[in-house]
């Protein structure tokens, strides 16, 4: 498998040429996440710094074309950039805090689009949106920016299993109070944003014991991220099994997600600069534990998918190349006859 740019890649998989693109009934759906590879110049938001005036109406701009390529391509979720509202909770840029009242109708028939495709869409708001902060600017930061993402979503006229994936965040020195702060917060959430907010097991500090405690006091419903869990899991869980646990916490009538990545195992390249001299040097390094591939391994997925049985949920990929990453484990998937039908 090959490293570098998506003009740089050739994969036999890859290719839409003579293969099908229409999903199976009731299929679980695979996705990635915001940047398109194969296709070129599809943006995924408005980048542009405040100073030359980015909106969500750009953005959308941007969405609307990437709903026809996946479309074209048969791929149905798809996790939005969650920088599509620009400076949109920005507290020194009130200018921008306007943006969904002013796209109130672009958000609604881009909504409507999406449903039309059957499209799953989701956000995930960056690391630095810490609900369980202990610093209380950086927890009411994290409060607007939870508000402005659900509110897209609502907007949008999204169903309810589109959801805002969050972390717990630090444990901060103390993992109880930590544990509830995030509860306290969560559940001063307005009714509309704690519908829309999920929570994932990290590769760090919370694991899924942790997480379904968190859960079982407040009831938010847990992601399963399956490489989080191969590298943190002190209890030792069987994934199949702690996936199950995960599903389990999501409301009946809403189909379950999951994130899915496999571990790089190819070294990487560190770059460092030599404070005295400006010069930049690279060595090769062994992959962090938890780093992503750029490929999601076909046999392995198989083996977590079929050890789950019957079970339903739709699943996030986090390879590094992304909407190319789904279409070769589709293949993948399509020409080992695996009896649950995953698109």
């Amino acid at each position: 498998m090959t490293d570098g740019l998506a003009g740089d890649i050739v994969h036999p998989r890859t290719s839409l040429e003579g293969r099908p693109t229409t999903p199976p009934a009731d299929a679980d759906r695979l996705g990635f996440a915001v940047k398109v590879l194969g296709r070129e110049g599809l943006r995924a938001n408005d980048a542009r710094r405040w100073q030359s005036d980015p909106h969500l109406r750009v953005s959308l701009g941007y969405l609307d074309a990437i709903l026809d390529y996946l479309a074209g391509s048969g791929i149905r979720m798809y996790r939005m950039s969650s920088d599509i509202a620009p400076y949109a909770t920005h507290p020194d840029l009130p200018r921008f805090h306007a943006q969904l009242d002013d796209c109130a109708e672009e958000l609604a028939a881009f909504g409507a689009k999406a449903r039309a495709l059957d499209i799953r869409l989701s956000l995930h708001p960056s690391q630095y949106i810490v609900l369980n902060s202990p610093v209380e600017r950086v927890a009411a930061a994290s409060l607007r920016d939870f508000d402005v993402q659900a509110a897209l979503l609502d907007r949008m006229g999204m169903g309810p299993a589109c959801r805002v994936v969050t972390h717990v965040g630090g444990v901060y020195g103390d993992r109880a109070a930590a544990a509830d702060r995030f509860v306290a917060r969560y559940e001063a959430l307005p009714a509309a944003t704690r519908a829309r907010l999920v929570l994932e097991n990290d590769e760090v500090s919370w694991s899924v014991p942790d997480v379904l405690a968190i859960h079982e006091r407040c009831g938010v419903p847990i992601v399963f991220d399956v490489l989080h869990h191969r590298v943190n899991d002190p209890a030792g869980i069987d994934p199949a099994e702690a996936c199950l646990a995960c599903l389990a916490t999501w409301p009946p009538d809403q189909r379950p997600k999951i994130h899915y990545s496999s571990q790089r195992l190819a070294d990487r390249t560190v770059f460092r600069r030599t404070a005295a001299t400006g010069e930049k040097t690279a060595r090769s390094a062994a992959p962090k534990a938890g780093q992503h591939d750029d490929w999601i391994d076909p046999a392995d997925f198989i083996a977590f998918r079929t050890a789950t049985g019957t079970a339903r949920y739709d699943v996030m990929l986090e390879a590094k190349l992304k909407d190319l990453a789904v279409l070769c484990l589709r293949d993948a998937i399509t020409d080992a006859h695996v009896p649950r039908p995953v698109w």
